[in-house]
């Protein structure tokens, strides 16, 4: 193995590292709500999660990662240091935010970490308007969508449960936020490791190993371009990152923005949540999950009357997404110069082409 596939390899593994902490670090938006109703217990919530964030695989096209490898950031200036630099800007804010127990964005940690990188090496120019328009667009259409529809389903299911003894409902709605809780965890493993996936992409090409990327064919026939050791690794880190779980977190996305949420609460708000992922990931943009969930938690709370939702920590959870831009960005573009003065002059400026 020559040092620069060495490099690849090892920026390969770091790409997974925060995967795992991205599934670490979201494991409370898994698990929060399933949790604080009491449906199933911290243990038993992690695994049922990181199970869907798996099986994810399986299920969902890979629009998202090609986004992210080709629609963002202009492919001329990726080389591998853009990408080793834009990593540790994504996995130092995770680390950073959840010691203060910050439910922020991977996600956004992880574009905005990239971009900062692409950004100290070639400048603005470097950023493809076009691509970040619907990025940032759904930065507020997610928790305004997650949130509508977690009202709207709630209304649906207090009317359709208003005649029914509390106990009976109680019963049937615990059983369904088994399903809810799952769609939910599809969706947060299909949206998030496709980040993962678009940068480890963007990684080969700009390393020249274009033919590790050539492609594959899932079981329904769908043609992906990005092989499955790719998409299979990086569901399986965010899966072990689920499984670990994001504790700090819990309490702020469970009981902080709402009190006292309830199974039926629970599975409106998973449900809104499930489907604001889905509509994003169909239309091919990477968004927050923690936006989707805090938004939907939110919309239920609000059937309460306004007051019901503590809309102070809202404020605190928006202001923390809002600081990710700058934050992983400056943290992606210190990652770079790190990378282009202490590990460039012993590997050259390696780039495809």
């Amino acid at each position: 193995m020559t040092p620069v596939l060495t490099l690849i390899v090892f920026i390969v593994g770091l790409a997974l590292v925060f995967d795992f902490l991205n599934g670490f670090h979201d494991a409370a938006n898994s698990v929060a709500t399933v949790v604080t109703t009491r449906v199933l217990s911290p243990l038993q919530a992690v695994f049922w999660a990181a199970f869907f964030n798996f099986i994810a695989a399986f299920m969902f096209p890979t629009g998202v990662a090609e986004t992210i490898s080709q629609k963002l950031i202009d492919p001329n200036v990726v080389d591998i240091y853009v990408v080793f630099g834009g990593l540790i800007g994504a996995i130092v804010w995770d680390i950073l935010t959840w010691l203060l127990g910050l439910p922020t964005s991977s996600s956004h940690a992880i574009i905005s970490g990239f971009a900062g990188a692409a950004i100290v090496k070639a400048g603005l120019g470097s950023i493809l308007v076009g691509g970040w328009i619907p990025v940032l667009a759904f930065l507020i259409l997610s928790p305004l969508i997650g949130l509508i529809l977690g009202y709207i389903i709630m209304v649906i299911a207090s009317w359709l449960s208003y005649h029914t003894p509390r106990h009976r409902a109680e019963t049937v709605f615990r059983r369904l936020q088994l399903l809810s809780a799952a769609s939910y965890s599809l969706g947060h493993g299909t949206n998030d490791a496709q980040k993962t996936m678009g940068i480890i992409v963007a990684l080969l090409v700009a390393g020249g190993h274009q033919e590790w990327t050539a492609g594959s064919t899932d079981f329904l026939g769908r043609h992906h371009q990005i092989a499955w050791w790719i998409i299979l690794s990086c569901h399986a880190a965010m899966g072990l990152g689920t499984l670990a779980g994001g504790w700090r977190i819990v309490k702020t996305m469970g009981s902080r923005i709402t009190p006292h949420l309830r199974p039926i609460g629970g599975l409106s708000a998973e449900f809104a949540a499930a489907a604001t992922i889905g509509l994003a990931t169909l239309a091919k943009v990477p968004i927050s999950t923690t936006h989707a969930i805090g938004g939907a938690i939110s919309g239920v709370g609000a059937t309460r009357g306004p007051h019901s939702v503590r809309w102070i920590w809202g404020q605190r959870i928006m202001l923390a997404w809002i600081l990710t831009f700058p934050g992983a960005a400056l943290i992606g573009g210190i990652g770079y110069l790190m990378a282009h003065w202490g590990i460039e002059p012993f590997f050259g400026a390696v780039k495809a082409g």
